[in-house]
């Protein structure tokens, strides 16, 4: 089989969005993309195409592809991320060694570019069904760290609310809270596995100005001046998968409390208004992900606003310093 192995441009969003299709009729991850989200994805301020992307291709045919997205921070590890997928017919060996060859190489090449003197991980995640994906990385040395939980409430069978508290304003995310939601995040996520540090530039990739994001369904709670977020709830709708499955589902990104206000019940709180409101907004359901060892009792947390497990991720990693 002669493959032909180039970097990936933004004229081949047609084709990653084609070979995503053909991936999720074999892996069935519950993932879908229109040729919009994949441009998307491609277009993030960390995303480096002609330096950390590569495509397999037969003749015109996209078959496979990598990337090494490099981190905002290395706190003190730099823990670049590789996303990978592999058409089913060519899941094999050769693409296989071609493939955990070039992520070392190039998580190398970005890790000295971005950040040399920190030490070096590899990470990636695989849901439970992408079982070749699994053993490429576990052929590549990666070994499975953490597992995550895909958790989905029904909107038409919420439990009873817990109150918001009195002493803090609710808001949605209106774009000049952005600094202080960022803030919120970077030091509510800080030490959790897996999480960095977020630029603003990322934050904005990720949120204000991606077409994903539901700001009127993203809430905050502000001290009373309204110059600190203390806690925070951000949203998105992916149209691609509501066209797939038929069902209007809202994802919860991120659910965060600063430190020093844990333990009072804000996260639940304020999680039940925004499902809520999802359901008044006509959403049927919604979604969210969470590492089963989060040490803030996080599962307990949404499955007393209703969610249940539904599937799981696998995080892996690979030290290379």
């Amino acid at each position: 089989m002669e493959l032909t192995w180039r970097p990936l441009t933004l004229a081949d969003v047609g084709e990653v969005n084609r070979l995503c299709a053909v991936a999720e009729e074999t892996d069935r991850t519950g993932e879908h993309w229109d040729e919009e989200d994949v441009r998307q994805e491609l277009s993030g301020p960390s995303v480096d195409l002609p330096g950390a992307s590569i495509g397999a291709w037969d003749g015109s045919r996209l078959v496979s592809y990598a990337l090494v997205i490099a981190r905002d921070a290395a706190e003190p590890v730099h823990q670049p991320h590789v996303a990978s997928l592999t058409d089913p017919e060519y899941r094999n060996d050769e693409v296989a060694s071609v493939l955990t060859e070039w992520l070392v190489r190039t998580a190398r090449s970005v890790h000295v570019r971005h950040f040399p003197d920190a030490k070096l991980e590899l990470h990636a995640g695989a849901h439970e069904n992408e079982h070749w994906y699994q053993s490429l990385l576990e052929r590549g040395g990666f070994k499975q760290e953490r597992t995550f939980v895909e958790m989905r409430a029904d909107l038409s069978a919420l439990p009873p609310a817990p109150p918001l508290p009195d002493d803090l304003v609710l808001a949605a995310c209106e774009k000049r809270y952005d600094a202080l939601v960022l803030d919120a995040r970077n030091a509510s996520f800080d030490g959790h596995w897996g999480s960095t540090w977020l630029s603003a530039d990322e934050w904005a990739h990720r949120f204000r100005d991606s077409k994903d994001f539901v700001p009127d369904l993203s809430f905050l709670l502000l001290s009373p001046e309204r110059d600190r977020a203390v806690a925070f709830v951000m949203s998105s709708f992916f149209e691609a998968d509501a066209l797939a499955t038929g069902v209007r589902e809202l994802h919860v990104n991120y659910v965060g409390t600063r430190t020093e206000a844990r333990g009072r019940g804000l996260a639940s709180a304020l999680l039940a208004h925004t499902l809520e409101a999802a359901r008044t907004a006509g959403f049927e359901r919604s979604s969210l992900s969470v590492d089963v060892d989060n040490t803030h009792r996080a599962l307990a947390v949404y499955e007393r606003c209703g969610y249940r497990a539904a599937e799981r991720n696998y995080g892996y990693v690979l030290p290379l310093s």
